[in-house]
């Protein structure tokens, strides 16, 4: 045990929109997951919040660039420096570098090769022991459900690249699916309505902005955030206008994207064991990850689906928790992936 403080240990949540880091239970980063790159030498110049502030208003030399699309790695050399810019945030307390045992958690739905690039970008970023969980297990920790029980529990991580729904029972994934609907697609739904309706071109990041500022599923909500103004060129003339978006035009722009997510939902339970389905009507469905955010998600998919929807406390973390609860008990925990 003597060496046991040359040894740390982090649980990775390395989504396609954030990476959280928890370290002995606290969290030790939390940034945007974008790395901004210098293209004459290749180098990673910022990280995280920096780079995003930089997104869209780079020059030539510099090029910002999000490493994973749709939850999983694109750019590995990019994700490789991303990660290794985001343990070099931490502080270790010693003054070695310590050997890391990471726990990193991944879409429901990965393929070999994907699952072998977060592994193998873990590992030359420093990981000495690497294991990996998949996404709706670690959220189902996170919030607190018991999984090893015997007895039906369903989440639906709406996260930055891909929507994961899953049954669970007896520490184990009964059935699952994992579309490539959530965060980054309401944001380009967002950019698209702007040039269609008020012909007024927005960036991504503007985008963002609108979605966590006036974002909705449903129309009819209890109370109305106030609208959002937004400003931009205009597509024929690129004269300056000022628009105010509502939450209701945001509702109406979501609405396909959002019926997807649904008939996912359906599906599932379609295939759902009827034992498991009845426990799942019992306890609602649980929803989390960014997109669970959205203002009266929870209401719009009780209503269509006829089972209770609730969003879970702090939903953006709830992988990210679950993550670091697997952690601490990786010696026991049957569904760990070395």
């Amino acid at each position: 045990m003597a060496f046991n403080f040359l040894t740390q240990e982090l649980a990775i949540d390395l989504g396609t929109a954030n990476t959280i880091i928890y370290m002995n239970d606290k969290i030790v980063v939390d940034e945007p997951s974008i790395v901004a790159i210098d293209q004459n030498t290749g180098k990673p110049i910022a990280y995280g919040q920096k780079a995003r502030m930089m997104h869209g208003k780079t020059h030539a030399n510099i090029r910002t660039v999000r490493p994973l699309r749709d939850g999983v790695i694109a750019d590995f050399n990019a994700a490789e420096q991303m990660i290794r810019g985001f343990i070099k945030m931490i502080n270790f307390k010693s003054p070695f570098t310590p050997s890391l045992k990471m726990i990193v958690c991944i879409p429901s739905g990965s393929t070999e090769v994907e699952i072998r690039a977060v592994r193998d970008s873990s590992e030359h970023a420093g990981g000495r022991d690497v294991y990996l969980i998949y996404e709706p297990m670690a959220a189902a920790l996170g919030i607190g459900l018991d999984v090893e029980a015997p007895s039906g529990n369903m989440v639906v991580d709406i996260g930055g690249g891909t929507t994961e729904i899953a049954v669970i029972s007896l520490g184990g994934i009964v059935f699952n699916q994992s579309i490539r609907v959530a965060g980054d697609v309401f944001t380009y739904d967002i950019q698209q309505y702007m040039r269609q309706q008020h012909n007024i071109r927005i960036g991504e990041l503007t985008a963002e902005d609108i979605k966590i500022k006036v974002g909705a599923a449903i129309s009819d909500l209890d109370e109305f955030p106030e609208p959002y103004i937004v400003r931009g060129p205009n597509l024929m003339t690129a004269h300056p206008v000022e628009v105010a978006v509502t939450s209701q035009e945001i509702a109406h722009c979501l609405d396909k994207s959002l019926a997807k997510i649904e008939s996912a939902v359906i599906s599932v339970l379609e295939q759902t064991p009827p034992e498991l389905y009845a426990d799942i009507v019992q306890k609602g469905v649980f929803l989390t990850g960014g997109g669970a955010l959205l203002r009266g998600l929870d209401k719009k998919l009780s209503d269509k689906i006829n089972i209770k929807f609730h969003v879970s406390e702090d939903p953006l973390r709830a992988v990210a928790r679950g993550t670091s609860i697997a952690l601490k008990n990786s010696d026991r925990l049957p569904f760990l992936m070395r």
